[in-house]
């Protein structure tokens, strides 16, 4: 029986795994430490959920709104609230487009309905928004608003990528996930390198999700801690173990984690050494 080759829903699925089955990521879920309301199990029951939405992707059975929309209400089925929101973000068109490339191509052909789409996905999650949000979620009237403005899904994505870096890779062409799938390839540690390269990527980015949650100061303080791991000054669970005590948590470099890591796994990355 000849094995088939893994489909790039899978490997989508397998990136996910992965990212959160990693040891120690300071403050998120990881095999070493749940949330008390969300845990390791939540974000693999996630990782199964989506399923169909990737598949339809891949089969561009679908556009990205509607497969954004798709798999957040999927993964909605569990109790452990948001988990892949951001990572669905990324990875619906990487998949569609089978790379950085095609879905640079896919995210610029995006509709006012994918916009709409996104906005009905986003209000099933528990994500943080910024109170002074012109584009509220809550606000009844928001499709009305995007359809008076003709904003397509890549119009608000760039609209809020000034705040939020996973919206910034939808107009900076993956920038930071093509640097985190080349970490990851430089490291050839396999699943190993995870740890290492997200502790990497949060001692330079100010993680955008705790701006939004505790400021834009305290992402700083922990891109500077994240520093001082790394020079050897602060041990890994020192700060680990800090920003849990807090509920830091980088959850915007976790979604680009996720998706550097599916790109490294299509460019030929072993994982399982």
């Amino acid at each position: 029986m000849v094995i088939p080759p893994l489909s790039l829903s899978e490997q989508a699925q397998i990136a996910m795994m992965l990212e959160v089955c990693a040891k120690t990521k300071p403050g998120n879920v990881d095999r070493g430490h749940d949330y008390p309301d969300t845990w390791l199990e939540h974000f693999l029951a996630s990782s199964i959920f989506c399923h169909s939405a990737f598949d339809r992707a891949e089969k561009h059975a679908g556009t990205p709104g509607e497969l954004i929309r798709e798999a957040t209400l999927q993964t909605g089925r569990h109790r452990g609230g948001n988990t892949h929101f951001g990572a669905f973000i990324l990875l619906i068109p990487l998949i569609m487009g089978g790379g950085i490339e095609g879905a640079c191509r896919i995210i610029k052909e995006t509709t006012i309905e994918d916009a709409i789409l996104f906005y009905d996905a986003f209000a099933h999650t528990s994500v943080r928004v910024q109170e002074s949000d012109e584009l509220d979620i809550n606000d009844p009237a928001v499709a009305e608003k995007l359809k008076e403005r003709g904003m397509t899904l890549y119009d608000v994505m760039a609209y809020s990528a000034p705040q939020d870096m996973v919206a910034r890779e939808w107009v900076a062409n993956f920038s930071l996930t093509r640097i985190t799938a080349d970490l990851l390839k430089a490291q050839g540690q396999g699943r190993a390198s995870i740890s290492p390269v997200f502790l990497s990527l949060l001692s330079k980015e100010p993680d955008t999700f705790i701006a939004k949650k505790f400021g834009f100061a305290c992402a700083c303080r922990i891109r500077d801690e994240a520093n001082r791991v790394l020079s050897g000054e602060l041990t890994h669970q020192t700060f680990d173990e800090y920003c849990l005590a807090e509920g830091i948590n980088p959850g915007s470099l976790a979604d680009i984690m996720i998706a550097g890591i599916f790109i490294a796994i299509l460019e030929g990355w072993e994982w399982d050494l």
